[in-house]
């Protein structure tokens, strides 16, 4: 592996002046970055946050000179290392992306070529760029597969994108940036889909390698307390604006303006759990795999009370999202049995009449690869409207609108498609969806994982309005402790493709914890920069 000749710690690497990013909806070109300046040293991090659409991911982009679909960088200057990108020509611009300066997106499932094996896309980067050999590339892949705690790094790169999990795939994603041993990462909500323990282990090596490498970083996200331990700065978008700078300590203890005093205030809502013995939906012993014989479910056997929310949680790979799979007929069980209403159903999706599948539906946790990108809101939501409801023209458009004002979104975005909204609107839109056939279970697959925290809790308010009105039932699949408080009754804690434990909130979030509700309960970041350090710290001693 071949590296690259740095400069000194502490020099400017990135130096963007008045930047004006425009972008096009409702016919017409409007401001989306409003006069943004950053500065960005050598190995350092910068954590980017605020609310979902105030231009962070487009600044991140930006930074590389690139502007996606239905964007235009209209004004200001980009000099990265002495090039000013605004200058440079595309082949240029090229050459450096994927070599010097790195992009690791939100959405990993939606950034892999699904025809392709793992360990051909991690490394065609830097075989392309002429960095390392092929042989070279494939042995320094594998190393950084085992130090961001991928299982079974040395064969794990012989899969395809489908046969790993969310998580997983991040991480990979992460590996491939890291391959070429870039001058600059754009790390775009990199731990996402990553369930806290997991989220521990990849933070830790993020920073690890970015330390290691010399390598400067921009942290995009919503989440404080992960940015809290990855930024040595911080900068605060709103409506794409900046609202204030400072390093990181000074922001989390005094930041100076209301906007962002505001941010660091927010606090989930708890819900007072209710206990029920009507029982909407029973799992008995499943078992579930996939091709190959690779089994993930072993005797699963889940309760699910009637207008209550039962939240569903463990790392990565533990079959979390199988089990929903399995209950919404995606995966047929090997064995054992799903009852709805006290009927068994058919355990494919095929089989299923129209009104079983009406009455559950499913929230996915990438909205990027649930919507078709060449459909519109109206589309989207549309679609269900009229397939469980019957609903045509000004029936359909009324109920169109309703579902939108449920959602926050207003009636302006029923003609956009997705690219022209943000990952928090997306999974709006997603939310919307599913209310459509007005289903009696809805399972919930990380659906705030990529909101903002204000985002989060007008979403969480909204489904638990919606369930007290509507009587509906949620599985919410999550690895986020402060949604699990928020949202569920019950909470089901699943490991290696089992039930370690399950019973009503009260119980399982209370001392004595079971050796792994612990591990999942230590691993949720606090609001200070020292947090990750000290649990490592401790870990390594215990």
């Amino acid at each position: 592996m071949n590296t690259k000749n740095k400069g000194g710690k502490g020099d400017i690497l990135l130096e963007m002046r008045d930047i004006v990013i425009d972008g096009f909806s409702d016919d017409r070109w409007h401001p989306i970055i409003k006069g943004i300046d950053l500065t960005l040293r050598r190995g350092e991090i910068m954590g980017l946050i605020g609310e979902s659409g105030a231009g962070k991911s487009t600044l991140g982009l930006a930074s590389m000179g690139f502007a996606r679909p239905g964007c235009k960088i209209t004004r200001g200057s980009i000099v990265f290392d002495g090039k000013d990108l605004m200058k440079a020509s595309e082949a240029e611009k090229r050459e450096l992306r994927g070599s010097r300066i790195a992009y690791v997106a939100q959405s990993a499932a939606a950034s892999f070529n699904p025809a392709h094996k793992l360990l051909e896309q991690t490394i065609e980067a830097a075989v392309r760029h002429g960095i390392s050999t092929e042989q070279e590339a494939r042995a320094d892949a594998r190393k950084l597969f085992a130090e961001l705690q991928l299982p079974d790094p040395n064969n794990i790169g012989d899969r395809y994108p489908h046969q790993v999990s969310g998580g997983q795939l991040q991480r990979v994603m992460t590996a491939m940036a890291m391959s070429s041993r870039p001058d600059l990462i754009i790390f775009d909500e990199p731990t996402t889909a990553l369930d806290v323990t997991t989220q521990v282990e990849v933070l830790a090596s993020m920073r690890q390698i970015v330390e290691h490498f010399h390598t400067a970083a921009i942290y995009i996200t919503h989440d404080l307390a992960v940015v809290a331990q990855m930024a040595d700065v911080i900068k605060v978008l709103r409506y794409g604006e900046t609202v204030e700078n400072a390093d990181t300590r000074t922001m989390l203890s005094h930041p100076e303006k209301e906007y962002t005093k505001s941010l660091w205030s927010v606090r989930s809502i708890e819900k007072a759990e209710e206990e029920s013995e009507d029982i909407i939906l029973k799992t008995e012993g499943v078992d579930a795999g996939y091709g190959g014989g690779i089994k993930v479910l072993d005797n699963v056997s889940i309760e699910v009370p009637r207008g209550h929310t039962v939240a569903v949680v463990g790392e990565s790979g533990s079959g979390k999202s199988t089990a929903a799979r399995v209950i919404t007929g995606l995966l047929p069980q090997s064995k054992g049995q799903v009852l709805f209403n006290g009927k068994a159903l058919p355990p494919a999706l095929k089989d299923r009449s129209t009104e079983q599948l009406k009455k559950i539906q499913m929230i996915y946790q990438s909205a990027d690869t649930a919507m078709n990108p060449r459909h519109t809101v109206r589309d989207i939501i549309g679609r269900p409207l009229e397939f469980y409801l019957g609903l045509k023209g000004k029936a359909l458009d009324k109920r169109l609108l309703e579902l939108l004002e449920l959602i926050e979104l207003d009636e302006t975005f029923v003609d956009r498609l997705p690219a022209e909204m943000s990952g928090g609107q997306k999974q709006r839109v997603c939310i919307a969806r599913a209310l459509a056939a007005e289903p009696d279970l809805i399972i919930c697959d990380e659906v705030t994982s990529a909101l903002d925290q204000i985002v989060q809790k007008g979403i969480l308010s909204l489904l638990l309005r919606l369930q007290k009105e509507l009587g509906i039932t949620y599985i919410f699949i999550t690895h986020d402790i402060a949604t699990v408080k928020a949202i569920s009754d019950q909470i089901v804690v699943m490991y290696q493709g089992g039930v370690v434990e399950q019973g009503m909130k009260s119980e399982i979030l209370a001392p004595p914890y079971p050796d792994y509700t612990q591990l999942l309960l230590s691993s949720v970041p606090e609001m200070d920069p020292d947090w990750l350090t000290g649990l490592l710290k401790e870990r390594n001693q215990g």
